[in-house]
């Protein structure tokens, strides 16, 4: 019997090129086994092989999506194989949004089994588990055993045409699909059921989940704004000119900070946006239309506030990490507090 191939797709830290600095690392195919994939192919046995190694940098995948996907299909034309792995990508945004976009498009465009694992709240999750499977796992690569031990079984029974069986059970997370099974209680005794076990206090399974959502209370309002520092910050990826720390158009792994210190105005010749998120034409023009620095100015001039910080804030929100914009959020809040600012305005796009 001819063995099972399976393509395995990493990113360019995994790929054992390097880190950030090699991030706009463009595809490349490697014969073999690289990295998590030594694991993956212990696990998967004797009868399936990784054929291939597909590495692409986080960067280079997040800006250039649709062209890395075309690089990437170009490499496989051609090419047979069985099924398709990619990561686990963690809690990694860029990682896990092009673990799921390269395994949607894998599956629609060569109707191969696709399988890739990351954790709930990776940007790529929200973005693509309605489209793949994409198993659960821990948000850093200390949960990497357990993660490749649950993508080779998840792998082995695609390959055998075993049937998937529903979220809970299998470990990937929930797509949506409603499935009719037949139940020995009604829905009317069930729901009892798991009434009284909550008012109890005992353990209970919901079968319809409600959406849970953060509740943010509102800051108490500035006393003395006449006298207050007041900072900006921005979602907007707005930066100098040439983007010097390399902010990611998408997915952010960072925010950036930058004097402003007697600077009245973001002329385009000195600043510019990166966001990959919206139409940047009108904030190139002028940047202030994003980080009113301008408007700023005239107030404190006017002396409605009582000074700009000398530092604006920036990064990018679009499929940036939950995790990573909290901890960005509490970064900033820190410094702000730190240098006795009293108050932010806080820009999106």
């Amino acid at each position: 019997m001819a063995k099972l191939k399976i393509i395995h797709y990493i990113n360019q830290f995994y790929g054992q090129i390097g880190g950030e600095e090699k991030a706009d690392q463009t595809p490349i195919i490697r014969d073999g086994n690289i990295g998590p994939g030594v694991a993956l192919q212990q696990l998967l046995g004797g009868d399936v092989e990784i054929v291939s190694t597909i590495i692409c940098g986080d960067s280079y995948f997040a800006e250039n999506t649709d062209k890395a996907i075309e690089e990437i299909l170009a490499h496989l034309e051609g090419v047979e194989f069985d099924g398709f792995v990619a990561g686990p990508a963690f809690n990694a945004g860029r990682y896990g949004v092009a673990c799921g976009a390269i395994c949607k498009s894998i599956q629609e465009k060569l109707n191969v089994p696709t399988v890739t694992a990351m954790y709930p709240e990776n940007p790529g999750a929200e973005l693509y588990s309605k489209d793949v499977y994409i198993l659960k796992c821990g948000k850093t690569a200390s949960d990497m055993r357990k993660a490749v031990k649950n993508i080779s079984e998840f792998t082995l029974k695609q390959l055998k045409g075993e049937e998937i069986g529903f979220p809970e059970e299998e470990g990937y997370m929930p797509q949506g699909y409603r499935v009719n099974i037949w139940m020995e209680k009604t829905g009317a005794v069930r729901a009892v059921e798991m009434l009284l076990k909550k008012m109890k206090g005992e353990e209970f399974t919901t079968e319809l989940p409600m959406p849970t959502f953060d509740r943010v209370s509102p800051a108490p309002p500035i006393e003395n704004i006449k006298n207050s520092t007041i900072a900006l910050v921005t979602s907007g990826g707005i930066v100098p000119m040439g983007n010097p720390d390399r902010l990611e158009s998408a997915n952010a792994s960072k925010f950036l900070k930058y004097n402003i210190t007697g600077v009245d105005d973001l002329s385009e010749n000195e600043y510019e946006t990166v966001h990959g998120g919206y139409d940047p034409v009108y904030a190139i023009q002028d940047s202030d239309r994003v980080l009113p620095v301008d408007a700023m100015r005239i107030l404190e001039k006017k002396g409605a506030i009582g000074k700009l910080f000398d530092y604006f804030y920036t990064t990018v929100g679009n499929t940036t990490a939950v995790t990573s914009a909290v901890r960005f959020a509490e970064e900033i809040a820190k410094d702000l507090l730190d240098n006795g600012v009293q108050g932010v305005i806080l820009t999106s796009t």
